[in-house]
């Protein structure tokens, strides 16, 4: 009968560990840091009470953007249009009682660079989410429901940065 000693999982462990490490690295994988935007000013055109608009700032901000007050500052306008929200049942009990509900998140947005006169195309930005439902556990599944807009919000605002970037990545490069 062999008898290993707690070290010697302990040092199996470690070097499990650090093969997965060493593998990670020799394929290339690194976390995602702030998008890098081919612009430095912004001008976002909508109310600052929005939550998507306080979500928007900081997120341009830590992206190294600078969000001014006037469209004569900015190198590029953001315009967001419209934002709405919307609760559909999706399904019910054989009561009648509703059993899951859908939550939708749209907003629609419009760019243009300050050197500009024309607005691009409306874009149509949509989140949903579904949630089971029970009448009996009311306060929790409004929360619930609040969380899930808030991270429709966020998973938008990420999603209008990925615009802006492809935007900019997509604009041909100036020779040097």
């Amino acid at each position: 009968m062999k008898l290993t000693s707690p070290n010697s999982h302990m040092i199996s462990r470690n070097l499990l560990l650090a093969f997965c490490l060493l593998a990670l690295a020799a394929c290339g994988f690194q976390l995602r840091g702030a998008t890098e935007l081919g612009f430095k000013k912004l001008y976002l055109q909508k109310s600052n009470a929005s939550a998507l608009a306080k979500e928007l700032r900081r997120s341009l901000t830590s992206s190294g953007v600078e969000v001014v007050a006037t469209p004569e500052e900015a190198e590029m306008l953001l315009e967001l249009s419209g934002e709405s929200t919307e609760k559909n049942i999706l399904s019910l009990s054989g009561g009648g009682k509703v059993r899951e509900y859908e939550l939708i998140y749209r907003v629609t947005i419009r760019l243009r660079e300050a050197s500009s006169e024309l607005w691009g195309i409306p874009q149509l930005i949509e989140q949903r989410r579904d949630y089971s439902y029970d009448d009996t556990q009311l306060l929790a599944k409004e929360g619930e429901e609040a969380r899930l807009y808030s991270d429709m919000r966020s998973d938008s605002a990420r999603e209008i940065l990925r615009r802006l970037n492809a935007i900019n990545t997509s604009k041909p490069k100036a020779a040097n």
